[in-house]
């Protein structure tokens, strides 16, 4: 993975011999599945190494439209619990198509956020809304929390 090392990571086997990971934000153990482990050290990198405040960030965050329910990886909120910035995972051997993108960018309609980023773990792609020029920028590098709050 093109992350840094989360060397806290707390993993276990179930009785039945699968694996689960403490989900720090969601404070509890979930089913390790190759996704999760993108999710849980990409969220740690955010927290330990970006400045992002774990209290204003939330996993598996169930968004309806009409009657149907779509599960956005991860929020970032601000202070005022609005939405910031959509992030989606995706298992290190998906690779980051446009098909991925739109997704996003799905979720997005909805949230009207002004930053979204796609991680599979290796690659990393974070984009920014510029309302001015009404367009989608790819940034070089995933913001510090300063930037985008």
């Amino acid at each position: 993975m093109n992350l840094p090392p989360y060397d806290d990571i707390k993993i276990r086997e179930t009785q039945d011999g699968k694996l689960e990971v403490l989900d720090i934000l969601r404070h509890r153990f979930v089913s390790l599945t190759p996704e999760e482990w993108v999710r849980q050290h990409f969220v740690n990198f955010l927290i330990s190494h970006k400045g992002y405040p774990a209290a204003l960030m939330a996993n598996e965050v169930e968004l309806r439209v009409g009657g149907k329910h779509l599960r956005v990886d991860t929020i970032l909120y601000d202070r005022e619990r609005r939405p910031l910035m959509v992030i989606e995972y995706k298992a290190e051997s998906v690779a980051l198509t446009k098909k991925v993108v739109t997704q996003v960018t799905t979720y997005n309609m909805l949230l009207r956020v002004h930053y979204l980023i796609i991680s599979n773990g290796s690659q990393h792609v974070c984009l920014r809304y510029d309302a001015a020029q009404n367009l989608w920028q790819v940034l070089a590098d995933i913001p510090h929390y300063d930037e985008v709050r």
